[in-house]
């Protein structure tokens, strides 16, 4: 062997001359090298040349990945459709013509079974000709993948991409013993400190990388692993290695073409990923949903909780008492709170689904002996309303009020009046707002969890938490301050949607205190069955917020109803010979009278005209001589300028909300708006800023 010998030069006549017997000698030698040029390295600040061959007898790893050139610095070109990001793992040269894209799973035995016929292609073509940009994607049906990604994002971070890829050929050649012993050992043996990079795994950038490589796995149709983009081709799985060469062969004759006709090897991959490749026709279909790797900002002020204030994990759970899931998952959680006694606090929001016509009083009950005896109270009134011998009827509730020793009266007025009603909405509108549907729905330092999950997966989910929370403690957050802290990273709930409307004219009817603090208006058709429907809503939205609403109308008489116009055109004419009192009794009486045989008929058009004392002769020519047609093309064109094509619609202080909701949805949505006031003092609505 040559003294001159660069390193890989030494690993390759190594390989060449040293029998199979001799190799392991050869290795542990190149190792105490290679990880001695690391540490130099890096106190030069740059990127160590890390090698570490896998001993496997398979030969499985042991290629020359790592110690062909590998670049960490410098621009990398890329492409809108498959970007290239200055933090994925890269091997090759920037101008390399080719660019193979590896979306990958680090427990997944067919990428391990592909990952020799990668190290080939490097060696057959190297870095000059072919370079490999490496893609997580870890299936959330391997338990052990997310974690890897994490670890050997961290190893990126730490050590480079040197680093990176001889932890990558160590991981697919000793897939079998991944875990955390193995997790360690990998990163030891390419001359990393364990401990810090297992702490750097848990930052919130690798996660927030790894699921950045999710989604573009899923927007480039890559639902399984090994998946390839080679210069924009698709190839999919573990192929032999024939059916990359026949693609790259066939991108360097073209890529060679472009650079004679004077494209620059900076644009050579956007070009090619261009010309080859587009983005699936539609969404792929996949059994497994996306994890949400979201921090959200859960609120938990005024909620029940029990467990210490400084927890280092706070898991929120929106349910129900009549949910048997909420149930089942109690003995879950209760075993969860016994596990980590010093980390682990919940927090519990009510969400009474509206078909469960018990939830409600059982939770006024539950609040009711928070009120009168704290959260210890409250949970001790839980976990006997989660009973599975205990009823959830009215007389039930009351004789749990007794065994608690709570105000009889009290509890008897919680459960028939609804006492606690403001408590449970604000709840209900915190799930709603974060798009927790369905009970249980649980939220662990901010990150969703849904469903009454077996032990496993909250484990899996809280040990994840504890690794991010002890590194804030490590680095000076005290630990009360940990949920807070977290969530400062946290998402905001979307606020509803928006549309901008102008004021109300004197032509629009309306009803309820000019000053009033919100506006709703409606747009709607006196033939829609669902504007009919809504009617009802909207009287006990009214009594449920006295003196707060005032209602405007806007016709909107959808083509295909044939009766809408002239019940539009009657309503107006009404208004303008009784004003809007007028207005308002004729609109009730038609919608009243909409499943009658004769409903909207000239027939019940004369009879409403008698009821109101109304000259029918101006009725009649209303409908003729076009008198209100610019009321009902104005209120049209406001509907079609801000985007409403249907019936009934409402516009709550510039907040959008569409079709007959129950109450719950108008109320969450007055109550956003009286949170959110946009009303300008001239009474338009203007889009919330």
């Amino acid at each position: 062997m040559r003294l001159d010998a660069t390193p890989a030069e030494r690993y390759e006549l190594g390989r060449m001359h040293l029998g199979p017997g001799s190799r392991f000698t050869f290795y542990l030698g190149l190792l105490v090298l290679v990880v001695g040029c690391a540490v130099s390295t890096r106190n030069a600040g740059k990127p160590p040349a890390v090698s570490v061959p896998a001993a496997d007898s398979s030969g499985a790893g042991s290629g020359v990945t790592e110690l062909a050139t590998s670049t960490d610095r410098g621009p990398q070109p890329s492409s809108d459709a498959l970007p290239v990001s200055s933090d994925d793992a890269v091997w090759g040269s920037p101008n390399a013509p080719v660019t193979i894209v590896e979306f990958s799973d680090l427990q997944c035995p067919f990428c391990a079974r592909v990952h020799p016929t990668i190290q080939a292609l490097e060696s057959k073509y190297g870095p000059n000709q072919l370079r490999l940009v490496f893609k997580h994607n870890p299936l959330s049906f391997h338990e052990h993948a997310r974690p890897a990604a994490k670890v050997a994002d961290a190893v990126l971070r730490q050590g480079g991409s040197r680093a990176f890829f001889a932890f990558l050929d160590l991981a697919f050649a000793e897939q079998g013993k991944l875990g955390d012993a193995a997790l360690s050992d990998w990163v030891r043996r390419v001359g990393l400190d364990p401990a810090n990079v297992i702490q750097r795994a848990e930052l919130p950038d690798t996660a927030d990388k790894i699921a950045r490589d999710v989604a573009l796995a899923t927007k480039v149709g890559a639902t399984g692993t090994p998946a390839f983009r080679i210069n924009g081709k698709t190839l999919v799985g573990a192929q032999p290695l024939e059916a990359f060469t026949s693609i790259i062969d066939a991108e360097l004759a073209a890529t060679a073409e472009l650079t004679r006709q004077g494209t620059s090897a900076s644009a050579l991959y956007p070009t090619r990923v261009a010309a080859n490749f587009s983005l699936p026709a539609s969404e792929p279909d996949s059994d497994e949903p996306e994890e949400d790797l979201t921090i959200w900002k859960i609120p938990i002020a005024g909620a029940p909780a029990t467990g210490p204030k400084d927890a280092l994990v706070t898991i929120v759970e929106f349910f129900d008492y009549q949910c048997p899931y909420c149930r089942r998952v109690q003995a879950t959680l209760n075993e969860l709170l016994a596990r980590y006694p010093k980390d682990l606090r919940l927090v519990q929001r009510q969400n009474p689904l509206p078909f469960h016509a018990h939830a409600v009083p059982a939770a006024n009950l539950a609040l009711e002996a928070r009120a009168e005896k704290g959260d210890a109270g409250f949970f001790e009134a839980s976990h006997a309303l989660f009973d599975d011998k205990r009823g959830l009827e009215d007389a039930d509730l009351l004789s749990l009020g007794k065994e608690l020793k709570l105000d009889p009266k009290k509890v008897a007025a919680a459960i028939s009046q609804n006492t606690h009603a403001a408590e449970i909405e604000a709840d209900a509108d915190v799930a709603s707002d974060f798009k927790a549907s369905g009970t249980p729905y649980f939220f662990i330092n901010g990150q969703r969890l849904s469903g009454a999950q077996p032990l496993a997966a909250f484990v899996t989910a809280i040990d994840a938490q504890l690794k991010v929370a002890s590194a804030l403690v490590a680095a000076g957050t005290p630990r009360a301050r940990v949920y807070e802290e977290i969530l400062k990273r946290g998402k905001d709930a979307d606020a509803p949607e928006q549309k901008s409307l102008p004021a109300p004219s004197a032509e629009n009817p309306a009803r309820g205190p000019v000053n009033a603090p919100v506006v709703i208006h409606e747009f709607a058709d006196f033939q829609c069955p669902f504007c009919g429907r809504v009617e009802a809503t909207l009287t006990a939205l009214e009594q449920a917020f006295p003196g707060k609403l005032r209602f405007v109308w806007h016709d909107y008489p959808l083509s295909f109803h044939e009766h809408a116009r002239p019940a539009a055109i009657l309503a107006r004419e009404a208004r303008a010979q009784k004003g809007d009192a007028g207005f308002w009794k004729i609109h009730d009486l038609m919608f009243q009278d909409q499943q009658d045989e004769h409903a909207l008929s000239p027939e019940k058009f004369a009879e409403y005209a008698r009821a109101l004392g109304l000259d029918s002769a101006r009725l009649s020519a209303a409908q003729a001589d076009g008198r209100h047609d610019a009321a009902l093309k104005h209120d049209q064109s406001i509907a079609e300028g801000a985007g409403i094509r249907g019936t009934p619609a409402f516009v709550i202080n510039g907040y959008y909300l569409s079709g007959a909701q129950p109450l719950s949805a108008f109320k969450r949505a007055v109550r956003y708006a009286l949170a959110h006031p946009v009303k300008k003092p001239n009474g338009a609505v203007v889009a919330a800023p």
